[in-house]
């Protein structure tokens, strides 16, 4: 395992390790047509950038080889526990999503499911992802975003800022990740928008999709 210079806050790291263990299964109930669209046919071995618990195992034929990109440490238990269960063998990288040791060129796909809103430059994260996909591999997502100017919870959104990412170790509600995905240099996106209805108001509004590389 290799050492990751990400800075866990021990309780906000502990907190959001049994948050997600404990809402997961119903974080997932509000999305899963959209993974199952995204998420369909991935290859045996599969990078996963913020595999945080392991809400996205399900989505992974028993045998695949996941490897997990995940700095934050009090989420590994929970993530290798989950992998057992779901006869997925885990190689668990505790790095950052920027750097994530892998070559260049080695990955047929790449997942991830609100990780982009979290990490610090998701542009940095993007150019990582096409470096370490091969020719025609694909990068599957599913994010929450921001939602359009003057509306409801375009205004919560604001409001919530700071606790929001406080609570959520740096989580921002107010990221146009789609654009970005568009701008990142990928051959093809294709991504579409939807709103979910949860009392999460800040996290409704999201996007799912794949970029080809």
């Amino acid at each position: 395992m290799t050492v990751s210079t990400f800075e866990v806050h021990r309780g906000r790291g502990a907190f959001n390790a049994a948050f997600f263990g404990v809402l997961g299964p119903y974080i997932d109930r509000s999305v899963r047509r959209h993974k199952q669209r995204v998420y369909a046919d991935l290859p045996s071995t599969v990078v996963e950038i913020g595999a945080g618990v392991g809400a996205n195992l399900r989505y992974l034929a028993p045998g695949t080889t996941l490897i997990a990109i995940e700095p934050n440490r009090p989420m590994h238990g929970r993530l290798a526990a989950a992998a057992g269960r779901r006869g997925v063998r885990l190689d668990l990288r505790e790095r950052v999503a920027e750097r994530t040791g892998l070559p260049g060129g080695s990955a047929d796909a790449v997942i991830s499911s609100l990780v982009l809103c979290t990490v610090a430059d998701p542009g940095e994260v993007l150019a990582e992802v096409r470096r370490i996909l091969r020719p025609g591999g694909t990068f599957r997502f599913v994010e929450h975003v921001a939602a359009p100017d003057g509306t409801l919870t375009r205004g919560l959104q604001r409001a919530l800022r700071r606790p929001w990412a406080w609570t959520f170790e740096g989580c921002s509600c107010e990221r146009d990740l789609a654009a970005q995905v568009r701008g990142a240099g990928f051959s093809r996106v294709d991504v579409r928008a939807y709103r979910l209805h949860s009392p999460f108001v800040p996290f409704n509004t999201q996007i799912a999709g794949i970029a080809y590389a």
